[in-house]
């Protein structure tokens, strides 16, 4: 069989593929013959329809099509395996298929085009002479202290405090109400929503109401006052969000945290090790190390984005809808673990714009995933077996009762391993320059002008809402007013004589 093949963009092979005269022919007589032995005609039994019968009844296009269908099948098969191609997904017929319907002659030779995508190839630059900048993390000596003293106060005891007023560190029991508060700063109704007895809180810092905790710091015990606060923007309770607010609070009781000694015995009770000093060590260790991780991060997420640089990929489109496919099922999977409805959201009339929304990420994961694929090619980096071993019976554990395809985990984590020792490699080989946090991520213009907007809009959402409200309240009235004169009229009717 005669195959011509062609490069085309987007990592496609196409081909021109001639159809024998013999194969046309046989593949023609084929079919009329299975038609002939399936096909119901009234007036003839199953199997006994004469051929120019057929012929007329079926009509001569509609059996060449379907002759035409099976020859492009097995000719593009069997074209693949004489040209030694690997093709990606299914064939795209490039010829018009009722032109070729038209052409075909049984017996004749008959070409037709078709493409296929296949897989990229990788075009390097020197990607050892690269230089990028990354965010470092420092380990924060704090971070250890604020550990046991998070630990401390979870183990405090809480001692009753009555010959002093309340201050911040202190745990307070209050009754509570909020009130509306009048354009002349008078106490106006009471809000309903917001109300609490025995009502406990910590008298520290973010806690409650902005403004709250510290005007209960300073109030004696069994005292009666007022504190106003202003409710922020976001806050979910809508009547109050953005609102100035009265609060009427008595504090009943006031207790003092009486901390644990930082010494072996409070090691001991919160951890596994025996001495301040290992727990210190160890927690020293910890963040350290978490440290590390997250600067490594940040270098091997710099190299990614700057291996795109230095690599040239034609990307077919079956790998691109299929890693597009990955995303939204990755998405999908943190939404349900998040407790979200998925439904809507993932609907078919949504689906299509999310799979155009997840392109670029699609697109730019796939290159970078090739790229380094294809240095792990050059440099020879393979996974050593026993992390291999290690982490697919790591992942195994993970998935317990779960059906798994052993052969696909097997392959995603060797590609897991694989990239590590890329970028571990190219960490050591590449020029980094290690930043302050927050010098290469500022926010970003468009971000806060996105923000901007959205503000604006829901501005003028919460106006909309207030006036149509108002309108329907007016309406309502309206309508209860009628009522209520018809109600009216018909019984001062009913209450006179025929």
């Amino acid at each position: 069989m005669k195959v011509t093949q062609e490069k085309l963009p987007d990592s496609q092979i196409g081909l021109e593929i001639e159809i024998p005269a013999e194969k046309s022919q046989a593949a023609y007589e084929k079919v009329v013959k299975n038609l002939a032995r399936t096909v119901n005609i009234p007036g003839f039994r199953k199997g006994k329809v004469p051929r120019q019968v057929l012929l007329q009844r079926l009509g001569a296009s509609y059996i060449k099509a379907t002759a035409l269908e099976e020859l492009i099948q097995d000719s593009f098969k069997q074209a693949l395996e004489q040209e030694e191609i690997t093709a990606l997904g299914n064939y795209n017929l490039r010829s018009s298929f009722d032109e070729l319907v038209e052409k075909f002659i049984p017996g004749v030779p008959l070409s037709f085009q078709a493409a296929v995508d296949v897989a990229p190839s990788v075009v390097l630059g020197d990607y050892k002479a690269l230089s990028v900048k990354a965010e470092e993390t420092l380990y924060d000596p704090q971070s250890v202290e604020d550990w046991l003293q998070q630990r401390r106060e979870q183990q405090a005891d809480l001692v009753p405090i009555e010959d002093r007023p309340a201050q911040m560190g202190d745990v307070a029991i209050v009754d509570y109400q909020a009130y509306a508060l009048l354009e002349d700063g008078s106490k106006g109704e009471a809000i309903a929503d917001i109300k609490g007895t025995d009502f406990k809180i910590d008298l520290e810092q973010g806690r409650f109401v902005e403004g709250m905790v510290e005007g209960i710091a300073g109030t004696a015990l069994d005292e009666n006052k007022d504190i106003t606060v202003v409710f922020p923007d976001d806050y979910p309770l809508e009547t109050v969000a953005g609102q100035s607010v009265l609060f009427n609070i008595t504090l009943k009781e006031l207790k003092a945290k009486e901390l644990p000694e930082l010494d072996d015995d409070f090691a001991g009770e919160v951890s596994e090790y025996a001495t301040l000093a290992e727990l210190r060590e160890s927690l020293e260790k910890q963040y350290q190390e978490e440290a590390e991780e997250q600067t490594n991060n940040s270098i091997d997420n710099a190299i990614l984005e700057a291996l795109l640089t230095v690599g040239e990929i034609d990307l077919p489109d079956t790998l691109i809808q299929e890693e597009i496919t990955r995303i939204l099922q990755q998405t999908a999977l943190q939404m349900e673990q998040m407790g979200l409805d998925i439904r809507q959201l993932f609907g078919s009339e949504h689906l299509a714009a999310l799979r155009e929304n997840a392109r670029p990420e699609a697109v730019e994961r796939l290159k970078q995933a090739l790229i380094v694929q294809e240095i792990a090619k050059i440099e020879d980096l393979k996974p050593d077996a026993e992390a291999l071993t290690a982490r697919i019976n790591e992942i195994r554990t993970q998935l317990a009762g779960q059906t798994i395809n052993q052969e696909k985990l097997t392959e995603v984590v060797t590609e897991e391993l694989t990239s590590k020792k890329v970028l571990e490699l190219l960490r050591n080989q590449i020029q980094v320059e290690r930043v302050p946090q927050g010098t290469l991520n500022p926010p970003d213009e468009e971000d806060v002008l996105e923000a901007e907007v959205s503000e604006v809009v829901e501005a003028i959402e919460a106006e909309v809402s207030e006036v149509v409200e108002a309108i329907e309240a007016e309406v309502s009235e309206v309508v209860e007013a009628i009522e209520a004169e018809v109600s009216e009229v018909v019984e001062e009717s009913a209450a006179q004589p025929e």
